[in-house]
């Protein structure tokens, strides 16, 4: 997603892990995973070039409080707003 159509970003808990909301322009990115505030502050000063998901099986690889992604949803804007439509049906 192109810097110039980053809005804001929003970090939640998710359970025992962190969402991270990266709202774009046209569309929004949700990432789940830990240590996501270090994304959060990359993605906000425009510097971070990749973001991957992290194979279940090398969790136990990272050291406690390193940043690591376990899902990556991306959805265009339009689509949440057919889905917040058909909810207030």
């Amino acid at each position: 997603m192109p810097f110039d159509q980053f809005v804001y970003a929003d970090l939640k808990p998710y359970g025992e892990h962190q969402q991270l909301r990266l709202v774009f322009v046209t569309h929004e990115v949700s990432v789940r995973g830990d240590s996501l505030e270090r994304i959060e502050t990359i993605m906000q000063r425009k510097q971070l070039s990749l973001l991957k998901t992290l194979p279940s099986h090398q969790w136990s690889l990272i050291e406690q409080g390193q940043p690591f992604v376990t899902e990556i949803v991306i959805a265009e804007k339009k689509d949440l707003s057919n889905r917040a439509e058909k909810g207030q049906e």
